[in-house]
């Protein structure tokens, strides 16, 4: 598979503050890139180098192959991106937004290209409409369709569901993910919902304090036969004692403040949960939480990671 971005010892200090530190990464082509990290873990500084719109302290990115400090401009033709909330004009229709974008970008596209691009977003029918009439949902849609009029090859969406409500998130998801298979675009996206995430990429890597702690294909990442099940129960010492005894002693795990902590395939929660039941165990809460989430939470500093995430 054939490297789109290569990034190698990338960092970014702003006085004595490293925003980030050491990164390197890739993102093959056809990847939907997922870069997870909490608020301020550094991704959207990452973004803007990646970008041009900040130069790095140090380090090397290389797109398309080719060394981003010497042919910049080069890449960037190649390139779409929505940074947070699209910029555009509110008293102007979704169209002449597109068409306006459109000249900017040195291109020359005919009226059937652009409605073909507003079609591809779903906001055909608004398309003469003032986009001061928009949701949030359709600026974001409309913010991507202006970042796709050039046809680029690789797209890259910096917390595009920031603000949506559900339908607006899951609008932007389904998007995505028609990009990606029926298109064929290389995709990275970045977020601090881990849900998110997990539902589009093929790719995930995450970042936290600018560092990187986790790089892997979603596979490898998501996988529901490593699903970690927390257990409270009124008497967690006798209900551990009886775990224990029972067929269930290998899937055990270090036991945590409140909770006892299981690792299983997700396909098994219904019978530990008979199980339970037969132990005649008080159990107050079963949680099961995914892999992922429960690695990051044991390699940082806290719940307050976990709940960025899953918020």
């Amino acid at each position: 598979m054939q490297p789109i971005i290569q990034v190698k010892s990338l960092s970014k200090s702003f006085g004595t503050f490293q925003a980030v530190n050491n990164l390197s990464f890739t993102v093959n082509e056809g990847d939907v890139y997922g870069f997870l990290g909490q608020n301020g873990a550094g991704k959207s500084t990452t973004i803007r180098m990646l970008l041009t719109l900040i130069k790095p302290t140090s380090g090397e990115i290389k797109i398309f192959g080719l060394p981003l400090s010497s042919h910049r401009n080069e890449i960037l033709k190649n390139i779409g991106a929505v940074i947070e909330k699209p910029d555009v004009y509110k008293y102007l229709s979704a169209y002449d937004n597109l068409k306006l974008f459109a000249r900017l970008s040195g291109g020359k596209f005919d009226y059937q290209h652009l409605m073909n691009q507003l079609e591809m977003v779903g906001l055909a029918e608004r398309a003469k409409d003032k986009v001061k009439t928009y949701s949030q949902g359709m600026k974001q849609r409309l913010g991507i369709a202006i970042a796709l009029v050039h046809n680029p090859k690789l797209i890259i969406l910096d917390e595009p569901t920031n603000g949506l409500d559900p339908q607006g998130i899951a609008d932007i998801r389904n998007l995505i993910l028609r990009l990606s298979r029926e298109m064929n675009k290389t995709i990275v996206v970045s977020s601090h919902l881990l849900t998110e995430i997990e539902q589009i990429a093929t790719k995930v890597l995450i970042i936290d304090k600018g560092k990187k702690l986790i790089e892997g294909s979603a596979s490898e990442l998501f996988d529901e036969s490593q699903t970690i099940v927390e257990i409270e129960t009124l008497d967690n010492d006798t209900t551990l004692k009886q775990l224990q005894q029972s067929n269930w002693k290998n899937n055990l795990q270090p036991k945590r403040e409140h909770a006892l902590v299981l690792k299983l395939d997700r396909k098994e929660i219904p019978q530990l949960h008979k199980d339970l039941v037969a132990m005649n165990a008080a159990v107050i809460s079963l949680q099961p939480k995914h892999s992922l989430e429960d690695y990051f939470l044991q390699i940082t500093s806290g719940n307050q990671h976990v709940d960025a995430f899953t918020n």
